[in-house]
């Protein structure tokens, strides 16, 4: 018989970014049985192999968690209608909607707004000079901005944007109550834009899902407010947290920083190690259940037995990466996992891609001496959510020195 081990006594409290060791330990064991903070017990994934076939394998499905007490580590499962919720050809259908807005060409296109905007936000930091919160100087408003323009969103609401996504994200931060009520409150506010966009068209992504509700009937309303709500949420939510992640571990691996700021054209490789080596997640991620019987990890998992995927074990794994927790900018086994896999690969990894290669070109390029502004401690890391990441992160730099006046 299989022991169900919470979720609490198999991993220890997130610290930072830190991949907990007893995955290393159930990596060379089959998969273990797990219970999370809520939701039913499940199946955990930790090995490479075994988190792209729960991942990938159309005989486990994310539909089929409807109408069950789906294994989570946070509050809010989502919306019915979210594309997160669905199997093709459902999935599908809903993908192709808006993946084109997503592609590695059109997102190539916003790359130079995007390094205006990271310009202008440089700017407002070096005038003020140091110390400032890379968190909400920079890294926040850098995605939220993009992806506002790109859907059709005042990104002066910014500050809502934020209490809805840490509530839509939350753990233990907020009651089950304040989850339901900020959750309804992005929902209303989409609803708003959603009828002021059927009013006035514009050239944006909302305009575009509306036009495939009323004309073409390609989606349902709750499809449709639940796609702009995910992609809101989504698609800033990543990158405003890899942003401080990433900049974190090269303020802490200075030779490594070093290699950055000497050669430049490092940083898409660096991007790419930096998304396998930093554990975005806090737990882990969302439940497939089994559709037949299937062999996984040498185990039989039974139909209608939940699976869930451990994502910074597979990116940690030793039978796929050499020397797998060391931070390598210049690794060339790139076949990591941080984007996910498999149908619900993440349909922004090319715009959180170029975002993060431009913020980390900018910040490198604009902030000699760029550097923590005091003791680790004064870093505010997230709690009570389920992504890992700074929530304040104060950082200096080298002013320019002003040349001296020489006598006559």
């Amino acid at each position: 018989m299989t022991t169900t081990q919470p979720w609490s006594e198999l991993f220890g409290a997130h610290d930072r970014l830190e991949v907990d060791p007893a995955f290393g330990d159930l990596r060379k064991r089959p998969l273990c049985r797990i219970r999370l903070p809520y939701g039913e017990p499940a199946w955990l994934a930790t090995r490479y192999e075994d988190v792209k076939v729960v991942l990938g394998d159309p005989r486990f499905s994310r539909a089929a968690a409807t109408g069950r007490d789906e294994p989570r580590a946070r509050l809010h499962i989502g919306s019915p209608g979210s594309l997160l919720r669905q199997d093709p050809p459902e999935h599908s259908r809903l993908r192709r909607l808006v993946a084109k807005a997503f592609t590695a060409r059109r997102v190539e296109r916003l790359r130079p707004r995007t390094q205006e905007i990271a310009d202008a936000l440089a700017g407002r930091m070096l005038a003020q000079g140091p110390p400032a919160d890379l968190v909400e100087e920079f890294a926040l408003p850098l995605p939220i901005t993009v992806i506002c323009e790109l859907l059709g969103v005042p990104a002066g609401d910014r500050a809502d944007f934020r209490l809805w996504s840490d509530a839509f994200l939350s753990t233990t931060r907020f009651t089950a109550e304040e989850v339901t009520e900020y959750v309804g409150r992005m929902r209303a506010y989409m609803a708003g834009l959603v009828a002021e966009h059927r009013e006035t068209p514009r050239d944006d992504l909302i305009s575009a899902l509306i036009e495939a509700r009323d004309r073409h009937d390609r989606l349902s309303e709750e499809e449709l407010l639940a796609m702009a709500e995910g992609i809101l949420v989504a698609g800033h939510e990543t990158t405003a947290s890899q942003i401080p992640n990433f900049v974190y571990v090269l303020l802490t691996h200075p030779d490594q920083l070093a290699a950055l700021r000497a050669d430049p054209n490092l940083i898409p490789q660096a991007v790419e190690e930096l998304m396998r080596y930093v554990p975005l997640g806090g737990a882990a991620g969302s439940a497939r259940y089994a559709t037949e019987d299937v062999e996984l990890g040498g185990l039989t998992v039974r139909a209608g037995e939940p699976v869930v995927v451990a994502l910074q074990s597979a990116n940690r794994d030793e039978s796929v990466y050499s020397d797998p927790d060391t931070f390598d900018p210049r690794r060339r086994e790139t076949s990591h996992i941080g984007f996910g896999h498999g149908p619900h690969h993440c349909l922004g990894a090319q715009l959180a891609r170029m975002e993060l290669q431009v913020a980390l070109g900018t910040l490198l390029r604009r902030f000699p001496g760029l550097r923590l502004a005091g003791p680790d401690q004064d870093i505010v890391w997230k709690s009570g959510t389920a992504t890992r990441a700074p929530e304040r992160m104060p950082i200096a730099w080298d002013r320019p020195r002003t040349p001296g006046r020489t006598g006559a």
